[in-house]
């Protein structure tokens, strides 16, 4: 009886460790999840989405590894993201910070704001009103599609963005030249997102800080009941949301 409870224990053990290489491996290799804490990215991405970002998009560098070992430098199998691409990046100010936004800005692009608009190498980014957008009971945004100019031979790529304003705050902007090996990432919220208009914050971000692209939300919360309100918890799920492509 011992030595069956030895060996029964001993393949428990193995079957954990095998199970959490596992899992190591998937989340290095194939997808990882993350979630959302700020309204950077509104309509695009809400606080408290939940989403699986796939690690394979742009090959990889130190930071898909569990705690970014730093094990070898720049992207093996690498590839530029396109323009339109959600992606995870480590924040380039302390390379731990894992943030989420638009890559506007490929290598040699020139970004500008110009009164509220966008410039992609001197020609203004088409943008069509979409309505608007009740934030809360005292804010309202405007909602507009825009649409990206086209790249790697695909189509410009449409999304939503939302503005409260077109003059306050970085509406207006110095021209950003993107360098090689960079690219250039901005919030679908424009006026209430901290991205590469920030030289000092965020600024140009290396290829190698990418993480991965964001496919799908697989789950979203808006959790404004008391966690011990359990009888709310299903009203509190965005139905909707789940397994919702990102674009």
């Amino acid at each position: 009886m011992a030595k069956r409870s030895s060996g029964g224990l001993v393949e428990n053990i193995k079957t954990i460790l095998y199970a959490g290489l596992i899992a190591v491996g998937i989340r290095t290799v194939a997808f990882e999840p993350f979630n959302i804490p700020s309204g950077s990215m509104i309509p695009t991405l809400l606080v408290g989405d939940y989403l699986f970002v796939s690690k394979y998009s742009y090959g990889y560098s130190r930071y898909s590894l569990p705690f970014s070992l730093p094990l070898f430098s720049g992207r093996i199998f690498g590839r530029l993201p396109a323009r339109g691409d959600v992606a995870v990046f480590k924040l380039p100010k302390d390379n731990s910070t894992d943030y989420i936004k638009r890559i506007v800005g490929l290598p040699g692009d020139r970004i500008q704001m110009r009164g509220g608009q966008l410039f992609i190498n001197g020609e203004q980014v088409s943008r069509e009103d979409a309505g608007t957008n009740m934030e809360s009971p005292l804010v309202m945004a405007k909602l507009y599609i825009e649409t990206l100019p086209s790249s790697e031979g695909e189509p410009g790529r449409r999304h939503y963005i939302q503005k409260y304003d077109d003059t306050q705050g970085l509406n207006n902007t110095q021209e950003y030249k993107v360098p090689e090996g960079f690219v250039f990432a901005m919030g679908d919220n424009r006026d209430n997102s901290q991205d590469s208009r920030y030289l000092n914050m965020v600024g140009f971000i290396p290829l190698e800080n990418l993480v991965g692209r964001a496919e799908f939300i697989f789950f979203s919360v808006d959790a404004t009941s008391p966690w011990w309100e359990v009888w709310e918890w299903p009203f509190e799920i965005r139905w909707s949301r789940l397994f919702s492509g990102i674009t």
